[in-house]
């Protein structure tokens, strides 16, 4: 039986996430840096009363800022017992995804993406990432230094 995933993109790369871990997708219109944070964490915004900590995916997978236009998504994802949200550059489709359709990634790419992809797949003509939610966030709390 096919899972739903939701597609976004980051840089050139095509990413997914399923959409049982995703809470919400919102438009970004900029964030809230609070000082001392880890590089990557864009700051917090407000979404629907609650404030949620930011990933900046480009920042977190060592990519160049860009202008952010109206297409850039904050994907509001529950990882235990917090909220995220993950900022894409373009985040508007769900796809039907098997899970036999996923395999490991290449050797190389595990270990040039730091371990954020654990899985790989082909849909349509694209290539897709599987990205490991719990990797990119990282066992600790967002908005602390790590030491």
């Amino acid at each position: 039986m096919s899972s739903l995933h939701v597609l976004f993109t980051v840089g050139d790369a095509v990413y997914v996430i399923p959409s049982v871990d995703v809470r919400e997708m919102e438009t970004f219109h900029g964030a809230t840096r609070i000082p001392g944070t880890l590089a990557y964490v864009a700051g917090l915004v407000q979404i629907r009363g609650r404030v949620i900590p930011v990933i900046d995916l480009r920042a977190r997978f060592g990519l160049g800022p860009i202008e952010r236009t109206l297409d850039a998504r904050v994907i509001v994802i529950s990882e235990g017992d917090r909220e995220v949200g993950l900022l894409a550059d373009t985040a508007r489709e769900v796809v039907k995804i098997e899970p036999s359709a996923f395999g490991p990634p290449p050797d190389v790419v595990s270990a040039q993406a730091s371990g954020f992809v654990n899985a790989i797949a082909e849909t349509g003509k694209r290539l897709v990432l599987r990205l490991d939610t719990s990797r990119v966030i990282g066992k600790d709390t967002v908005l602390e230094e790590s030491n």
